[in-house]
């Protein structure tokens, strides 16, 4: 399974690039939007080189990201649990089979008259 990369949406990146040009500390922005300091200033440069052409791609948001991570979980656990149940299905029907087989021997009487 290969590595998935964040993605970050336009205004995402232009608001951490103006809390650095701000003064805030490059560390401290860092910290705060989950990313690499080297990111920072690669997003820095990048808008300063193609100013409203840059950050073109789509990207995604956190939240989005969080959403995503959310719903493959819960998809990963009710694939686990329809396997359970699934199990326990089978379990139950080889336990009536068994059942029918080995009462099917026990309920042939022979008619007595009286």
């Amino acid at each position: 399974m290969g590595l998935s990369h964040r993605r970050f949406t336009r205004e995402f990146k232009e608001a951490a690039v103006r809390r650095m040009e701000m003064g805030v500390p490059v560390a401290e922005v860092a910290r705060a939007c989950e990313v690499n300091a080297n990111v920072l200033h690669r997003w820095r440069r990048e808008l300063r080189q193609f100013g409203s052409r840059a950050f073109s791609g789509p990207g995604r948001s956190r939240v989005e990201e969080q959403r995503l991570a959310g719903l493959e979980r819960k998809v990963g656990q009710q694939a686990l649990e329809i396997d359970f149940l699934r199990g326990c299905l089978q379990h139950v029907e080889e336990q009536r089979k068994l059942q029918a087989l080995t009462t099917r021997g026990s309920s042939i009487r022979t008619w007595r008259k009286k």
